[in-house]
């Protein structure tokens, strides 16, 4: 990210972030990765190479740092880290957001480990941009483990759920 015109584009990225409620945002593209957050607690990416750069929620002048591309950041296990019955299901996350295990903030998760669930359960919901998907399950059996945390960002086809087959 050398010459002006990626600097402007990156300048716009910021503004659009800023405006659009989003709380998360990564970008990796070319060897230049961003990572913006309107939580100034967020431990980011890698603080000790500052590569966060923490969003005022009101608008105001923001300074972004560039790092250089690092090995794909892994805020779950996937599903090669997990031991994974015989039989299992994946559920995974359908592309990039926030990962929700409730319907709204202080209400009951969807599911838990050790819920049967059918193919119309909602396991989750996945918010980008204010719009939120709910993740069916798609099989019938039972919750074995929930690989994602509540508020986490998630990458797309990101495991969630191991659901064993009933």
């Amino acid at each position: 990210m050398t010459n002006s015109r990626q600097i402007s584009d990156v300048e716009q990225l910021i503004e659009e972030f800023q405006q659009s409620g989003m709380r998360e945002l990564h970008v990796r593209a070319d060897g230049f990765e961003l990572y913006l957050s309107t939580n100034g607690d967020d431990a980011g990416l890698d603080v000790a190479q500052g590569a966060v750069a923490p969003v005022a929620a009101a608008p105001a002048p923001v300074a972004a740092s560039a790092a250089p591309a690092a090995a794909p950041v892994s805020v779950a296990p996937s599903a090669a880290d997990v031991a994974i019955p015989d039989g299992a299901e994946i559920i995974r996350a359908p592309y990039l957001g926030t990962f929700y295990r409730s319907p709204k903030p202080g209400s009951p998760v969807y599911v838990d480990v050790g819920s049967e669930v059918t193919p119309e359960t909602e396991m989750c919901l996945v918010e980008v941009m204010k719009l939120f998907t709910a993740v069916r399950a798609g099989v019938n059996g039972r919750v074995h483990q929930i690989l994602a945390t509540d508020g986490q960002m998630v990458q797309a086809d990101q495991p969630l759920f191991v659901v064993v087959a009933a």
